[in-house]
């Protein structure tokens, strides 16, 4: 399971005395935990690479804003952030996969226009979730109802 992953890591980071990795992942573990409290519920796998995928996003913005008030040194601590992430989240998918699974899912729901986005959108959530940028499948979904 992957959340029993990363609290091995956790340990493992603790003995081998890697702080920063250690605060990456203790701040993973706690929005874990945090959502396990506010939900009441024991997260599996999917959800876990939901609390990881919005994590990433998070550090995203974070680093566009860091840059443009000349805050390298934050910048990097983000992107640092993002790296212990990457390591937990599947391997991306290419543009290729990405525009199949679109044109799949386009199909199924037998979406027509940019009113059917909705259906398209929760047919590919859950195959995509944690291995592409979700707000950008949203645009190229548009484009593909649109054209």
């Amino acid at each position: 399971m992957l959340k029993q992953r990363i609290l091995d890591e956790v340990k493992t980071a603790m003995k081998a005395g890697v702080k920063q990795r250690l605060a990456t992942l203790r701040l993973i573990t706690a929005a874990i935990k945090q959502r396990e409290v506010d939900e009441r519920i024991e997260l599996n796998d999917q959800q876990v690479l939901e609390v990881l995928d919005k994590m990433v996003k998070q550090r995203r913005e974070s680093i566009s804003q860091y840059e443009q008030a000349g805050r390298q040194d934050l910048a990097d601590q983000e992107k640092f952030e993002i790296g212990i992430l990457q390591e937990y989240l599947p391997e991306p998918l290419s543009a290729g996969e990405i525009a199949a699974l679109i044109e799949e899912a386009v199909v199924a729901v037998g979406a027509s226009s940019v009113k059917d986005m909705g259906k398209v959108m929760g047919l590919l959530k859950p195959r995509m979730q944690g291995r592409a940028d979700m707000g950008q499948i949203g645009v190229l979904i548009k484009q593909k109802l649109n054209g």
